[in-house]
């Protein structure tokens, strides 16, 4: 899996705080007076200021590449400094903040961090995204599963048949190519450079798959980009298209893939086209997502 750095989650975070904020003052400037003050009134019902001040001073010190005196913490909040020396202090002592030693420094501990990493990212996926996926498998009449990328190596993580008769689904604990599937492509297209060259250089080949060459594997990879999921023939199977969307991370990288191996029926069955499923899973892989990064 893939750790973010404590930098990098709290300026996503912030990053995401700002858009929600603008999107509220959108809808605000859309609203009539009365409405405007129960708006108001709510927010400020729900409220805890301290809470505000301390999450504040923790997102101006993520976005700071180093220490902050008091002074330049306040100025940079708008605030008096005697309205941040306790709630300062407070966050020093519960080992949030830590001074520098001359003591007139504060930058931020891996405290976070720790915490994060305390609830495994791994079980923690599958808790979310296997309901979800058990519903979306009903809803569709097809299979799905969800790969992740764990010691360089595509793993079948959790896996759904489709009800009924009959079924296509690969097996939980089956390892995957890189190269020749959807999930290979889409987890590989949603990373940084950096990564994503990581994981090629240390993929070991499955049976059957081959490299492609790295100009046309980044062409389709920006594609997938683009339109935000992979839609393609199996290159392992005839009859299969796999339908695959990321399961993505506050900073935009993919920490899994959902998968379906769409078949399609040719009998008088009315069951969801293809077009249909798309949707389905997309909703499916959007919501997990969602849920995942507490939005």
């Amino acid at each position: 899996m893939i750790l973010l750095s404590q930098m990098e989650f709290l300026g996503k975070w912030i990053q995401r705080l700002d858009e929600r904020l603008s999107m509220r003052d959108r809808r605000t400037q859309t609203t009539g007076p009365m409405e405007k003050r129960r708006l108001t009134d709510d927010a400020e019902k729900y409220r805890a200021p301290a809470l505000d001040k301390g999450l504040d001073i923790l997102e101006y010190l993520a976005a700071s590449p180093s220490g902050l005196s008091q002074a330049d913490i306040a100025k940079g909040l708008g605030r008096a400094t005697n309205e941040i020396y306790r709630m300062l202090n407070t966050l020093v002592r519960r080992n949030y903040v830590t001074r520098s030693p001359e003591g007139d420094r504060y930058m931020l501990s891996l405290k976070l961090l720790v915490l994060a990493n305390m609830h495994p990212p791994r079980r923690r996926i599958l808790d979310i995204a296997e309901p979800l996926m058990r519903t979306v498998t009903q809803r569709a009449e097809q299979s799905c599963h969800l790969v992740l990328w764990e010691d360089d190596d595509l793993v079948v993580s959790a896996a759904f048949s489709a009800p009924g008769n009959w079924r296509l689904s690969l097996r939980p604990g089956a390892i995957i190519g890189l190269f020749n599937t959807g999930s290979g492509h889409v987890l590989a297209a949603f990373q940084s450079d950096g990564r994503r060259r990581q994981m090629i250089n240390s993929h070991r080949l499955v049976p059957g798959e081959e490299v492609i060459p790295p100009d046309t594997f980044n062409e389709r990879l920006s594609d997938i980009r683009k339109t935000g999921y992979s839609l393609e023939p199996s290159q392992t199977v005839h009859g299969v298209i796999n339908m695959s969307f990321p399961i993505l991370d506050p900073m935009g990288n993919a920490m899994a893939a959902l998968t379906c191996p769409f078949v399609e029926r040719i009998d008088d069955y009315a069951a969801p086209d293809s077009k249909a499923v798309t949707q389905f899973l997309s909703e499916t892989a959007r919501e997990i997502s969602s849920q995942l990064s507490g939005q």
